[in-house]
Parts: C-alpha cells; sequence; structure tokens
C-alpha cells in the first residue's frame, strides 16, 4: 500500500506540474495570440472573460462527475482535454475563433483543477499529514518552467502554433504515463462529525486510498445541499485568490508608478511575491503538521495584511519589494488549507466541495485586477491595496472555520502516528 501511495502522490505532483506548465505556456504566448488574432487590449480583456467562464462551468460540471466516476478516471480525462485544447489559441486568426478557444481551454483547466485537487485530496486522506500545499507549489514550478522554455522556443522564432502544439501533445503523453498510478475511489463515508469521526456509515473504519472501487450505490454519499461551512470556505477562498490576483496583475505596475522604478526592477516585484508563494508552500505542510491548518491561515493571512501594508506605504523601492515577498509569504499556505478543508469534509461529496471552493476562489482571481482598476480612477493605486489587506484580516479573523474537531483533517492528527510508519 505504501508503495501505491507514493506512486500516487509522484503522479498527483504531475498533474499539478502540468496545470501549472501548460497554463504558463498559454501566459507566455499571449501577445503572440493577441497580434496572429489582429484584436485590440480591450478585445483581448473581453475574451479572457471567456477563459475564466469556461473555467467556473467546468470547475461545477467536473466536481460532482469526479465523486460519481472517481478521480482515477476524470483527472486523465480532463489533463487530456486541457492539454489538447491548447492548440485552439495557437491556430485563432480572428475574434471569434479565439472566443471559442478561450471558452474550450478555460473549461479544460477548470475540469483539471477541481479533479486533481480532489485526488490530492484522496492521497492527502492515506498520508494522514499535510502534504496539500506541496502539490500547490508544484503548479508554481510549472509556471516557472513555462517561462523558461517559453522564452526559449520564442527566441527560436517558433510560431505560436507550433510552440502549443508541441505542449499539447507532451501534456497529452505525460497523461498517460501518470494516469496508472492514480488511486482509485475508497468507499463513500459519512460527513465528519463534530469531534473529526466519519458519520454513522463509516462505522469508525479510515478508509484505505487503495481500496478496490465501490459499487455506484456506495460510491458517495447522498446528494444535499452545501453545507454553510463549505460556502464559508469558498468565500474565504474568493477573497484570498482575489488577493493573489492582485499581487499578479499590479504589483509590477504598482511599483512603476507608485515608486517610478524602472521596468527591470519593477519586474522583481512579481518576481518576490511568486518566489516567496512557492518556498512558502514547500515549507507549509510541516508547519501545519505541526500547528494545524488554524494557525496557517490564521498567522499567515496576518502576515500577508502586514507585508501588502507595507508595499501600500512604502516610500522606498527595497522596502516595497520586502512587503511583496512578505505578503507572498503569508499568503502561500492559505489557499491549499481551504482546499484540504472542503475535500476532507465529507468524503461522499469531495469533488463537489472542492469544486465550490476552487470556483469562487476562482471568479476572485478574476475579480481582483477588476475591481482594483475602476478605484484608481477615485484613489492612488498603491491606497487601493489596502483592499485585499482588509480581506487578509478578515480570513485571518474567520480562520477558526476550518476546525471541527480534534481530529477532522489529517493536518490535526500529527501525533497519532510515528514518522516511520507512513509513506513518505
Amino acid at each position: 500500500m505504501e508503495k501505491s501511495l507514493r506512486a500516487a502522490r509522484i503522479a498527483t505532483f504531475g498533474f499539478f506540474t502540468l496545470n501549472g506548465f501548460v497554463m504558463g505556456m498559454w501566459v507566455v504566448h499571449i501577445p503572440t495570440v493577441e497580434h496572429r488574432a489582429g484584436i485590440s487590449h480591450a478585445v483581448l480583456g473581453w475574451l479572457l472573460l471567456l477563459l475564466g467562464g469556461g473555467a467556473f462551468a467546468g470547475m461545477q460540471l467536473v466536481g460532482p462527475l469526479t465523486d460519481r466516476l472517481g478521480a482515477r478516471k476524470v483527472v486523465p480525462a480532463s489533463a487530456a482535454l486541457c492539454s489538447a485544447a491548447l492548440i485552439l489559441p495557437g491556430l485563432a486568426t480572428e475574434a471569434w475563433t479565439l472566443a471559442v478557444a478561450m471558452l474550450v481551454f478555460g473549461f479544460g483547466n477548470g475540469c483539471l483543477d477541481v479533479s486533481m485537487n480532489t485526488h490530492a485530496v484522496q492521497v492527502e486522506r492515506g498520508y494522514e499529514r499535510p502534504i496539500m500545499s506541496a502539490f500547490h507549489a508544484f503548479f508554481s514550478v510549472g509556471g516557472v518552467l513555462a517561462a523558461l522554455v517559453g522564452a526559449r522556443t520564442l527566441s527560436w522564432d517558433w510560431s505560436a502554433a507550433l510552440t502549443l502544439t508541441s505542449v499539447s501533445v507532451f501534456g497529452v503523453v505525460v497523461t498517460v504515463l501518470f494516469t496508472p498510478a492514480l488511486l482509485r475511489p475508497a468507499p463513500a463515508h459519512g460527513p465528519e462529525t463534530h469531534d473529526g469521526t466519519a458519520g454513522e456509515t463509516g462505522a469508525g473504519r479510515k478508509p484505505s486510498p487503495t481500496d478496490q472501487e465501490p459499487s455506484p450505490a456506495g460510491r458517495k454519499s447522498p446528494r444535499a445541499k452545501t453545507p454553510s461551512r463549505i460556502w464559508a470556505l469558498a468565500a474565504l477562498a474568493f477573497m484570498l485568490m482575489l488577493c493573489e490576483g492582485v499581487a499578479n496583475d499590479w504589483s509590477v505596475l504598482g511599483l512603476r508608478e507608485v515608486l517610478d522604478a524602472p521596468a527591470a526592477t519593477a519586474a522583481f516585484a512579481y518576481g518576490a511575491f511568486s518566489t516567496a508563494m512557492t518556498i512558502g508552500r514547500l515549507l507549509t505542510d510541516r508547519v501545519a503538521a505541526r500547528f494545524g491548518p488554524v494557525a496557517i491561515v490564521r498567522y499567515g493571512t496576518a502576515l500577508g495584511a502586514l507585508g501588502l501594508t507595507v508595499v501600500a506605504l512604502s516610500p522606498w523601492i527595497p522596502l516595497a519589494l520586502a512587503g511583496w515577498t512578505v505578503f507572498g509569504i503569508g499568503l502561500s499556505g492559505s489557499v491549499p488549507q481551504l482546499f484540504s478543508a472542503a475535500g476532507h469534509a465529507d468524503q461522499g461529496n469531495a469533488g463537489v466541495n472542492v469544486s465550490r471552493v476552487a470556483g469562487l476562489g476562482y471568479l476572485g482571481m478574476l475579480a481582483g485586477p477588476a475591481i482594483i482598476g475602476p478605484m484608481t480612477h477615485f484613489i492612488p493605486l498603491n491606497l487601493t491595496f489596502f483592499l485585499p489587506v482588509v480581506f487578509c484580516v478578515i480570513a485571518a479573523s474567520a480562520a477558526r472555520i476550518l476546525r471541527t474537531g480534534p481530529a477532522a483533517t489529517p493536518a490535526a492528527e500529527p501525533a497519532q502516528a510515528s514518522a516511520g510508519s507512513r509513506p513518505v
């Protein structure tokens, strides 16, 4: 069992990295695709909303589908769709064809996002300790690889169609290689009770993630209205991913416009934030195992609020860069804890619950840049950063929502088994 669980963890790392790589290759080629399609920046902005809309639709569709069929079937199909759909933007030659491409590509990305996170929850359940943040870190690693590969292919004057088609084929091959290691669905158990034990359907037994696939009737718990706690987690995901979206889209411009930094120096704002996010996520799991997910969200978002406040008020470029670094470190571990908590809340409806949190979170990622832009008509750009500061403070105050009992998630049980008794 330990060998198969380790293989499943490696495969999950592979799918997260693939998702980050595919999305990163799209981002790198946005200017080339825009030029080929002959559209303006304004039109591109509207088309990017179709990318977000497609992703949201995919998330909501694939959540219940993953609960019904199991992540072992849905993850490969989603990864193949996401990879294959990357070809479409490279082939688009006008606005309407790019619109269709954005919709399909966004849909595939949304399907992969939810299904691979649901499988990550299943793997984490087998390890009985936090490992979710590391998966999200490898998504960032995929983005870094995309930047490096994309820069090289652009320097070779490869067309977007050739590069994106090559990446699509690569993605399908990676999907085929990693699929056999994915876990079969475990027998469905009822939602966790207040003390963190399984409901009556669980009969006190912890499911093995390598159990054989159950019958359709036992595969998931009866459908019910999404619990208010899941919507609360989704609201926190909306706020925190909005904060992340602000950093992604406004950090460089903020340093340029507010502190008059040179273009090369301003680029370090996003670099500092994204590097801190990646390193923070690689380290978060061990901290969560020691102190629990509540502490990660409470103190992490508080630290993020402090870092962004420094950015907003800093008169010096080095201090602003330090603020973006602190903001990235603070924000890094919080969103993975929300995904993990949603997936562990009810094993039979893990896909649906993750889709709720991921869906609202993704809307927040899109909403951040859209909200900040209009605000700059009334107040300076640096002062608009106090909106995400407020959201970080709210998240810190509401972090207790992740606590459902002393053994609610693997993160709350670090002392129940020795390190040598679990897969590594």
